[in-house]
């Protein structure tokens, strides 16, 4: 699937802020598509929020047309109350996808973050300065939510048909990894 056309859309669920992005990959390009926020401060109505959140979804999908889709899944808190409103946030954004037949595949933030940056305890600023590397970024972010959700849709990419995955191979130390993938790599010498 390495060499195939695939377009992913990522999406870091939430009831305040859900962020989004859409990825294209024709062989080794990859390419931003599409990446921004959906800000719900305005809505105080839980239902109408989860309802914006699945016309949005689906909106994108209608838009883009992405055959994948990938999801932030829930991180565990001791906040129940907030854990169980990103629940029901995330799985509105995964009815819209299934309703449109995608294959939905959930990544746990710490699995996002060491796809991105090596590092699972990653700060958000740390996986946007890598994102802004590997694909050349040059807009600051609003809000760390629509990187976050570029990151869940590289991080599936990633994980779904690249050479490290198809290799199965473990690598001594960053400078054999980095000689066995050149392509993931910008050097800005």
């Amino acid at each position: 699937m390495n060499n195939a056309s695939k377009i992913i859309l990522g999406i870091d669920p939430g009831t305040v802020i859900m962020g989004y992005a859409v990825l294209s990959i024709k062989g080794n390009e990859i390419k931003l598509l599409h990446m921004d926020v959906l800000k719900l401060t305005a809505q105080k109505d839980t239902y109408q929020k989860l309802e914006i959140i699945f016309s949005k979804v689906s909106e994108l999908i209608k838009n883009y047309n992405p055959n994948m889709f990938a999801i932030e899944a829930p991180f565990y808190g001791k906040n129940v109350q907030s854990m169980l409103k990103l629940g029901r946030a995330q799985g509105v954004a995964i009815a819209a996808a299934m309703q449109a037949a995608l294959p939905v595949t959930e990544y746990s933030p710490k699995k996002i973050k060491q796809s991105i940056t090596g590092n699972g305890n990653s700060t958000k600023e740390q996986v946007y300065k890598m994102l802004q590397q590997m694909l050349k970024l040059e807009e600051e972010p609003h809000f760390f939510d629509a990187t976050d959700a570029l990151a869940v849709a590289l991080c599936h990419h990633y994980a779904s048909g690249t050479i490290v995955s198809a290799q199965k191979k473990s690598f001594k130390g960053w400078k054999e990894f980095i000689a066995n993938n050149p392509g993931r790599f910008i050097n800005n010498q």
